[in-house]
């Protein structure tokens, strides 16, 4: 029997989605399961879009130009301006979802064995996208008593080699929900030029920052424009992970160009989710202002909630709608697999994702996990009485004894 590829062994389970056999298990016993693993918003997509979508009105769906629509890239010109992003239509490579958009850079811009370095905890599909290149994730670690701040610029350099290629940062941060600071995106930017690296830039969450710092992108760093590949997406922004947009956006011309030859291979970014993506731009701005204040709400609940619960600890995020958190047990996977397969409260149980997948160093994140703040305040709230209990249960939980 033929084997299957070394490359297909290699690929990570996704620390998000790879419980979801064990959920599905215990709706059908009839409990009531929390998702707080996901980042799949339960906020309405943009009424604009929702209705462009309904009136669609073509006699044909066909496949789009393989960069996307000019008049969507044109009406996202006049949205990245918004953030002091000057970029042309021809800088906008529209994607199946950010997650195309990374692939594609990587594919673009690294040789099999090239090195990339990345903080870490980080999003678990970079370690994927770069099996599928046939690069190398070096890490460079962050830690949750420090609330995920970068380290001295020194580490960094201690890990850049000959085979080192590239930088890649989220900002604001999927897992942890921090924000870099003006002096780390300096710090980076000088990296970047003194070694003359990518730097692959993640800023699908630049609408959710709540700590009234700035928002720095990769785009504002002068000195190395050709450098840089900023990655989008509309799922977060819009609630609008369905339709599968993203952008790859880069004033590197010969980057531009590599990049549409994997474009073209793919043929075409969905055709209907560009018309929905393009009408959400028309969003009013009460659209945005709810959904931030919406956030905002259930940020200071859930976190204030997590660190009320003897033995877990939380740091406060700075932006997207996520943290990791610490939590009093022996191994957060196995919490996370027996709240689903073996406990239940009051008939509902929780989901949330083992921070482990989203580090590659082994045994770092073994009793963390990240939670996303994607429901409702009142289910969130209903979610840590049923956090705290199966903390109470669980019979791997280390630590000084609850107290009821």
């Amino acid at each position: 029997m033929p084997e299957i590829s070394v490359r297909s062994v290699e690929m990570p389970e996704s620390p998000i989605r790879k419980l979801a056999p064990l959920a599905t298990a215990a709706k059908k016993r009839g409990v009531n399961v929390y998702h707080l693993n996901i980042g799949q918003p339960d906020l309405p997509t943009p009424q604009v879009g929702l209705d462009a979508l309904k009136h669609i009105d073509r006699s044909i769906l066909e496949y789009s130009p393989s960069q996307g629509n000019l008049s969507y890239r044109e009406k996202l010109v006049k949205y990245y301006k918004k953030y002091n992003i000057d970029v042309t239509a021809d800088d906008i490579i529209i994607t199946s979802g950010g997650s195309e958009a990374v692939l594609f850079a990587f594919m673009t811009c690294l040789n099999p064995g090239d090195e990339i370095i990345i903080p870490e905890p980080a999003y678990a599909n970079y370690m994927a996208f770069a099996i599928s290149a046939g690069a190398k994730i070096r890490t460079i670690a962050t830690t949750i008593e420090e609330g995920f701040s970068l380290p001295k610029v020194e580490k960094f350099e201690e890990l850049i080699n000959e085979h080192t290629r590239a930088i890649m940062i989220c900002n604001p941060n999927n897992p942890t929900g921090y924000l870099y600071t003006r002096r780390e995106m300096n710090q980076i930017r000088d990296l970047v030029k003194k070694y003359d690296l990518y730097l692959f830039s993640d800023e699908v969450y630049r609408e959710y920052i709540y700590t009234g710092s700035p928002y720095i992108s990769a785009c504002h760093l002068e000195g190395i424009e050709q450098n840089v590949i900023l990655i989008d997406s509309v799922s977060k922004r819009y609630s609008e992970c369905g339709i599968r947009i993203g952008a790859l956006i880069t004033k590197n011309d010969e980057v531009k160009k590599a990049v549409m030859k994997f474009c073209q291979a793919r043929l075409s970014p969905p055709l209907i989710g560009q018309i929905v993506a393009e009408a959400s731009l028309d969003a009013p701005e009460e659209y945005y202002r709810d959904v931030y204040d919406e956030y905002v709400e259930r940020r200071k609940c859930l976190i204030d909630g997590l660190n009320r619960i003897p033995g877990v600890y939380s740091p406060i995020p700075m932006g997207a709608f996520y943290t990791v958190a610490k939590l009093p047990v022996d191994d957060a996977e196995n919490f996370c697999r027996w709240c689903l397969s073996e406990f239940d409260y009051e008939g509902e149980t929780i989901m949330l994702a083992p921070a482990s997948g989203f580090y590659t160093t082994p045994g770092a994140g073994k009793n963390q996990v990240r939670i996303a703040y994607v429901l409702k305040k009142e289910d969130l709230n209903r979610a840590l009485v049923v956090l705290r209990k199966a903390l109470e249960a669980y019979p791997g939980r280390v630590g000084d004894s609850f107290e009821a």
